[in-house]
């Protein structure tokens, strides 16, 4: 098959396209043909060093893939609704830049009907990590209000769109523009912040009347921390999910007592095998309803061919995109 591999730690030209042997679906996995793959930071982190796959995944890096199940087990596969010849979108550990890649079966998801392939691959990073995150560890529901940093990520747009669908009463995001600020009061976002031009914790307060908000999804951490404190209602619960702006941090520990604060923090991909099951499941009854309706859309930016990895981390790294990147064989 052909894979687009790292060559050696560095710049998106260490993305090559090398010839892999097939891989073999093991007990518990499928074998999907790959029509389409999304890209995430962690496959740009990866690229440069600072990411290693977990142990027993693939050297390629790729988290989500859609194609059609071409091996499986069949009463494995019938156990999750799925058979071979279906098409799927996979949340996996590593290998999805690849013509074929193995996935659990517990971590296969059926496309949307009428979902293309590229739209497809554009859902498990993003509705996964979300969803673990917004809604199962920091426990957000109808009626409370959540800020969502970096609101025209892949994760930002899928947050945004997942919060208003489940009835927030006020959807908050920071962005570093504003044509990005426009892009996400067009998806329903009631307040957009331009974080380099304003300070978030005075527009949150601004926003909630002073009360702060119920619920944050950082990606940013370092100082983000301390300001999220300020920025959190009584009870407020604050989800990291990654440090883009460092891994030290500094808050008022009184203050986060006298508001009775909870700092959650977690990383998805070397979870196993049985804790994304459930996730999936989770996704499958109460999201792809939502997706299968167009209640809820997909936002890819841009879609090139499986052969353009390197220009597509380029894209990545510029931060210039509004939702998801997708590459298609």
């Amino acid at each position: 098959m052909k894979a687009i591999a790292i060559t050696q730690f560095g710049k998106p030209e260490v993305l090559q396209i090398e010839a892999r042997p097939d891989p073999i679906a093991g007990v518990g996995e499928c074998l999907i043909a790959v029509r389409a793959y999304g890209i995430n930071r962690p496959d740009v982190l990866q690229r440069k060093g600072h990411y290693p796959p977990p142990k027993g995944a693939s050297d390629l890096p790729g988290l989500e893939v859609a194609g059609t199940i071409v091996a499986g087990d069949a009463q494995q596969l019938a156990a999750a609704g799925l058979k071979v010849g279906d098409a799927v979108c996979a949340l996996v550990a590593g290998g999805g830049y690849a013509e074929l890649c193995t996935a659990p079966i517990g971590q296969c998801l059926p496309v949307p009907n009428g979902w293309s392939f590229a739209e497809a691959a554009s859902l498990p990073e993003t509705f996964f990590t979300v969803w673990s995150n917004v809604f199962d560890r920091a426990q957000f529901k109808a009626g409370e209000s959540i800020l969502i940093h970096g609101g025209t990520s892949g994760i930002g747009v899928t947050a945004l769109q997942l919060a208003k669908a489940f009835d927030a009463s006020q959807v908050i995001v920071t962005v570093g523009n504003a044509a990005k600020a426009e892009a996400c009061l067009k998806l329903g976002a009631d307040v957009a912040i331009d974080y380099k031009q304003q300070d978030f914790v005075a527009e949150v307060q601004k926003a909630t009347g002073g009360r702060g908000v119920d619920v944050i999804l950082d990606m940013v951490a370092g100082s983000y921390v301390e300001r999220n404190v300020q920025a959190l209602a009584i009870d407020g619960r604050a989800a990291v999910i990654a440090v883009q702006g460092g891994v030290e941090a500094k808050f008022d520990a009184g203050l986060l007592l006298r508001k009775r604060l909870t700092i959650i923090a977690s990383t998805l991909r070397p979870r196993p095998v049985e804790f994304k099951a459930a996730i999936a499941q989770q996704l499958r009854e109460k999201v792809w309803p939502l997706l299968e309706s167009r209640r809820i859309a997909p936002i890819i930016y841009r879609e090139l061919k499986a052969e353009q990895a390197a220009e597509a981390h380029a894209l990545m790294e510029s931060g210039e995109h509004v939702g998801k990147i997708v590459l298609t064989w």
